[in-house]
């Protein structure tokens, strides 16, 4: 890692809420300050923003929305810096302190990193077994993983989220950044071409985050519905790395937490959810085989589908 690295920030916006303002407030609040924020924002008339004058180093870029792709349009932004590093965030994710840059440019000093993830702490509305996955997917200690992982860590080598994400900027024009068309998952994708390069990928528990989501059922299996599409169609990251096996040891851990927490009347409601996942997973995974009226609709990310 470089001496005073500079750090452009890229986040994608498309009607943002009171959270989006916090997001610039904390960023601005940085030990280690970022050079620019690059706004990719996609048009909407009923959108309201936050006063981009009070803060000197923002770029708006507007898009329509259908033109708007997660691997496209974040890749677009990274072409637009020309930083040591360039931080991806989504627009709900709040730094926790004021030592998010830092810790995340850490990560780099360990030898052929090439990504650096942040962990993600629960809001204060979080729901309990939202919480608990939480800590389930973003523990404690921090770790670096490589190609020697896959036996151990399976699909989970590949785990980089853009929710909060640094990365080395000639390696992504090295590799050729994100996949530019994908309905989801343009993080792992990536993340499966630096393993397959012989880089590396960190996780810092010190660099945190607040984001969390209280899904509904019926978005869950959306959501696992999209999941499970881009997995489908890129076989060459997924084939032979079953998402299964960690979704049900994730059930079974919430499980023992429940009950350990004295909060086994949420087990009914955590089968539920978990059927509502592997409902959207399993359909995603056979997409191609479903009308695609059937397939827009249970897609959560229904502008993919208009073309």
């Amino acid at each position: 890692m470089k001496q005073k690295s500079t750090i452009d920030v890229i986040i994608p916006v498309y009607r943002p809420d009171e959270d989006f303002a916090k997001l610039l407030s904390m960023l601005s609040l940085q030990r280690i300050p970022v050079r620019r924020i690059i706004l990719m924002i996609t048009e909407d008339p009923r959108a309201e923003y936050p006063d981009f004058k009070a803060y000197e180093n923002i770029e708006c870029h507007t898009l329509n929305r259908k033109d708007f792709d997660h691997g496209g349009t974040r890749n677009r932004g990274v072409s637009l810096s020309d930083a040591d590093y360039v931080l991806l965030m989504t627009q709900d994710a709040v730094p926790a302190d004021g030592l998010l840059t830092e810790k995340l440019l850490d990560g780099f000093r360990e030898d052929g990193v090439a990504s650096v993830y942040a962990c993600q702490l629960p809001k204060e509305n979080c729901r309990e077994i939202e919480r608990f996955t939480r800590s389930f997917n973003y523990p404690a200690e921090s770790a670096v993983k490589s190609a020697a992982d896959l036996p151990r860590l399976g699909v989970k080598t590949y785990f980089c989220s853009n929710v909060c994400a640094m990365y080395d900027r000639k390696v992504m024009q090295e590799l050729g950044g994100f996949t530019d068309h994908t309905i989801f998952n343009e993080d792992m994708i990536y993340a499966c071409s630096v393993i397959k390069n012989g880089y590396r990928i960190a996780y810092s528990a010190e660099a945190k985050v607040y984001h969390s989501h209280n899904y509904s059922g019926r978005e869950q299996l959306r959501r696992n519905f999209d999941l499970a599409v881009s997995q489908a169609d890129h076989p060459e990251v997924f084939s032979g790395l079953s998402s299964e096996k960690e979704g049900k040891s994730l059930v079974k851990e919430t499980v023992k937490h429940l009950f350990a927490a004295g909060k086994w009347y949420l087990v009914p409601y955590l089968v539920y959810q978990s059927g509502m996942k592997y409902t959207g997973y399993f359909l995603g995974k056979r997409y191609n085989k479903l009308p695609r009226r059937m397939v827009r609709r249970l897609s959560m990310n229904k502008a993919y589908w208009e073309e």
